[in-house]
């Protein structure tokens, strides 16, 4: 026991330095760069070392004591700036994924009911362009059919907008709810219910190859916080400007990405998975689709759905 107590402790600690830290620490850095520097020289990198040099000959620091006092306040510092960091990242994944954007306060509810109305018009006129080449790839001349690059292009043009009828104000958001709209579409399973169950039942490599998604989505949302944490810095020092920009630009990247990968291991999950739980229930053996979603959706207590989501 004292072996593993041990080795929780060093991965514990491992993981307080790397997450919290370091990340903190480089905020605090450039915090001080910036502050120090100011805005009318704001690149006049020369500074740096005579400021440096001023701060270390400050009796404060000159002492042992003064110097684990020190270095306690800059651990200590940059921990707090990493929770917050963590903070605002799950506040920028709960408006990445938008789960419940109708809750949301009145300004920013309405202008999300606009935006998704906006993006289901982009959609559906996408989506009508695509029909309408995938109905010319059946003209009887060959002259007639359109080219399969305006056919990937189109396709491409409805995807970048949402994988189906938009329905959250986001990508992301859509892309997760896609995966409900396609299960309860095409196996008549309700995802939101379903899923605790099947967790149990899915082997320890997939779920781990989930959790291993989630856990990127969650960093991704959480490099989106440190955006939010460098956007004041920009008030004193304005390089700060093209960083957060940057940490918005990878964040919001990488949660596509997440998203997209989390997605389709939960939609690959059921496909896959969906027998062994109704062998586990005792329901009979058959295929995967409405007979036997529907069948393991009403032992789990809950009826299965008569016809499409409502769009």
């Amino acid at each position: 026991m004292g072996g593993l107590f041990s080795e929780l402790s060093k991965k514990l600690a491992e993981r307080w330095l790397t997450l919290l830290v370091l990340p903190g620490a480089l905020y605090m850095a450039v915090a001080a760069v910036g502050t120090t520097l100011g805005q009318s020289a704001a690149l006049d990198v020369g500074r740096l070392p005579h400021a440096i040099s001023d701060a270390a000959q400050a009796p404060q620091v000159t002492t042992v004591g003064g110097q684990i006092v020190l270095l306690a306040a800059v651990l200590t510092g940059a921990a707090a700036v990493g929770l917050a960091a963590q903070s605002l990242g799950s506040v920028v994944e709960r408006v990445a994924l938008a789960a419940s954007w109708g809750a949301w306060p009145w300004l920013f509810g309405e202008l999300a009911e606009r935006h998704v109305a906006r993006r289901k018009r982009r959609w559906d006129a996408a989506q009508a362009e695509y029909q309408a080449l995938r109905l010319r790839e059946r003209a009887p001349r060959p002259a007639d059919r359109p080219r399969p690059l305006e056919r990937h292009r189109a396709a491409h043009r409805c995807k970048r907008i949402s994988v189906e009828r938009p329905e959250r104000p986001t990508w992301s958001g859509d892309r997760i709810h896609a995966t409900a709209v396609r299960l309860d579409r095409e196996a008549h399973v309700n995802l939101l219910i379903l899923w605790p169950h099947l967790w149990l039942v899915l082997p320890e490599e997939i779920r781990g190859e989930i959790g291993r998604a989630r856990a990127a989505l969650t960093r991704a949302a959480v490099l989106g916080g440190w955006a939010l944490l460098y956007l004041p810095l920009t008030w004193w020092w304005w390089p700060a400007v093209p960083l957060a920009a940057t940490l918005v630009v990878i964040s919001a990247r990488r949660l596509r990405t997440a998203s997209d990968t989390y997605a389709t291991l939960l939609e690959a999950s059921v496909r896959l998975h969906l027998s062994d739980l109704a062998d586990k229930l005792r329901i009979e053996d058959q295929p995967v689709g409405p007979l036997l979603g529907g069948a393991v959706m009403r032992r789990l207590g809950s009826s299965a759905p008569v016809s499409e989501p409502a769009s």
